[in-house]
């Protein structure tokens, strides 16, 4: 069966979101995907999806964006969480220092659980509430530098460089698939030939709960 127009891409990019609860992750989400931000957010229970088809270099790629619960007790679901996801959004809160301290821990969750080749983005969310802010931008940065990731502040709420954010770690997802495509072309499996999925990245049954839900 042919897919419905809005289904057609060349890739298909899973992402994870991580860090503690309460960090903004869902909000980031939602303001991506969605372009809404919810401020009765509840801490997400379980894990939920969603997607939005955008360009990224000339090409077709839907992103896959996963966001789970940082509570000890939905650690249950990590190994499946991980499993397919090409690129991660490690998540703090700019005004909460235990969350920018709880990072290393999440890092290392994420080298054990996930792909070795992970591309790995540090977010300091939350930049709106600047009176609040307790974690500076340098020491962040050069935790990001010590540990080769990637790394920018956004505010979910004010939609800053949340676009940009998504925008940096899908185009260096691509750029590596790119360039292990040309590598291998000639043995290439047929998941990674154009207009195929590339990774699928869990039950496309999955269910997706909806940040701003009235029912």
């Amino acid at each position: 069966m042919a897919r419905r127009a809005d289904e057609e891409y060349d890739y298909r990019f899973k992402v994870v979101l991580i860090g503690d609860s309460g960090v903004g992750k869902s909000n980031l989400l939602s303001r991506f995907t969605r372009n809404e931000f919810c401020l009765e957010s509840k801490s997400t229970i379980s894990v939920e999806f969603a997607t939005r088809t955008l360009q990224v270099e000339g090409r077709t790629v839907k992103a896959q964006i996963w966001d789970t619960a940082g509570q000890e007790r939905y650690r249950a679901i990590t190994s499946a969480y991980y499993r397919g996801a090409l690129g991660a959004l490690l998540v703090y809160d700019v005004t909460k220092p235990t969350t920018f301290e709880n990072v290393s821990r999440w890092l290392k969750e994420l080298r054990d659980h996930a792909d070795a080749n992970i591309v790995i983005m540090l977010i300091g969310n939350k930049t709106d509430l600047k009176h609040l802010r307790a974690v500076a931008t340098e020491d962040a940065q050069g935790f990001a530098e010590k540990e080769g990731l990637s790394f920018i502040e956004t505010s979910a709420l004010e939609a800053t460089n949340v676009e940009q954010a998504f925008q940096m770690i899908l185009s260096e997802i691509y750029r590596i698939i790119s360039k292990k495509s040309l590598a291998s072309e000639d043995s290439a499996p047929a998941s990674i030939k154009e207009g195929k999925t590339l990774v699928v990245g869990g039950d496309e049954t999955s269910t997706k709960k909806p940040c701003c839900s009235s029912s």
